[in-house]
């Protein structure tokens, strides 16, 4: 009997096709579900993005590989970081990715063999661990906990896993906690980073989703982040560009080059279509990012409100595009989870996010605000 590789036995997608297949078994009923589960944005991206895209898809040479990314997108991440961030980069500090989890799923690949250690929060965005699991790495589970504000305790990491460890990843604003880190935090992650030797792997694909007039907090914004750090980011969530799949690495060319080197050997490059649309988005009129971050918020006010109206108290997120929710204590995280699709409403159990998740789910701010009023109202006939 043909079996496949013993590095499947870790990734499971049971949680999520249970649920997938539940759901499908509603809407055959003829049951309207209202699907919270999946971080997809259901806007569009800007129009000019569109049209970009558009005019590069008709052009005969537009379908040659890309094999890497091109000099103009290189060029317009560091203008990106400049404009948004106040970060100064160079083209070389720049490595395209066919959306940042392209980048997350190999980087333990490219750094981590057998024995290695790799430190990740839990609860944490799944491919974080998978990543691990596929090099044959072992995992350090780092706890988030709510009442530590989603910042782990770094003095709770023991001292032998600071020696082993190589890389660590912390991603704020957070997935799926909706938590924000704040400058000196950053700064105890940054030293604590250098004095153990270790490669910080910042996920900051939420970065222009952050409420409450906070400014977005790149890791490079901290001394000496450079001698120890890489940031993924990507145009999925800040230009609703899910589908594209196009994103970056940006960090020292030294602490690239590994994935560089693998990324060699998977895919061919962007479609350069799609690389243009992206250079589009990136050194446009930023008023979009700013009318985009107020959608969310101004959904993340009336969900919350409406979750609170109906007397279930759970935590506002400081940004992204989920709520972070402690379920009632009669509930586990598949339980409830089960109880809402019964009530029409689709969201994402917290365990599936690791074992600190459990007691949780995960709820995405991807539909209208009078679709979050109306999950509010179903979902009150199971609290």
């Amino acid at each position: 009997m043909l079996t496949p590789s013993q590095r499947l036995n870790h990734l499971t997608t049971s949680i999520f096709s249970d649920m997938a297949e539940r759901k499908k078994e509603k809407i055959s009923q003829g049951i309207q579900m209202i699907d919270l589960s999946i971080g997809s944005p259901d806007l569009p991206p800007p129009l000019n993005v569109r049209k970009r895209f558009a005019e590069e898809v008709l052009d005969d040479s537009s379908y040659q590989y890309a094999i890497k990314s091109t000099e103009v997108f290189n060029e317009a991440v560091v203008y990106f970081y400049k404009e948004r961030y106040n970060v100064h980069i160079q083209s070389t500090d720049v490595l395209q990715l066919m959306g940042s989890q392209d980048g997350l799923a190999h980087i333990a690949l490219a750094y981590l063999d057998k024995g290695d250690v790799i430190i990740v929060p839990d609860p944490g965005y799944p491919i974080y661990s998978a990543s691990a699991h596929i090099a044959g790495a072992e995992i350090y589970y780092l706890p988030l906990t709510e009442e530590n504000k989603f910042m782990p305790s770094l003095e709770s990491i023991p001292e032998d896993i600071r020696k082993r460890a190589k890389l660590m990843i912390m991603n704020y604003p957070g997935n799926p906690t909706a938590a924000l880190a704040d400058r000196n935090y950053f700064e105890d992650i940054v030293e604590f980073a250098l004095r153990n030797h270790i490669l910080i792997l910042h996920d900051f694909a939420y970065s222009e989703l952050i409420f409450d007039n906070q400014e977005p907090l790149s890791i490079f914004s901290i001394p000496g982040a450079e001698k120890t750090a890489i940031e993924f980011n990507s145009l999925s969530k800040s230009f609703n560009m899910a589908g594209a799949r196009i994103g970056y690495v940006i960090g020292d060319p030294s602490f690239l080059k590994p994935l560089a080197v693998l990324k060699s050997h998977l895919d061919y490059g962007v479609f350069l279509p799609i690389q243009q649309a992206a250079v589009e988005a990136l050194t446009g009129d930023f008023a979009f990012l700013e009318q985009h971050c107020q959608i969310y918020e101004q959904r993340r006010n009336v969900f919350i409100h409406s979750l609170h109206e109906i007397g279930w108290d759970v935590r506002q997120p400081d940004g992204g595009m989920f709520v972070w929710a402690k379920v009632p204590s009669r509930y586990t995280s598949i339980t409830f989870s089960l109880a809402a699709l019964e009530a029409g409403v689709v969201v994402t159990p917290g365990n599936a996010f690791g074992n600190a998740g459990e007691g949780y789910v995960r709820i995405a701010l991807v539909q209208s605000e009078e679709r979050l009023k109306e999950a509010a109202k179903r979902l009150k006939t199971i609290l």
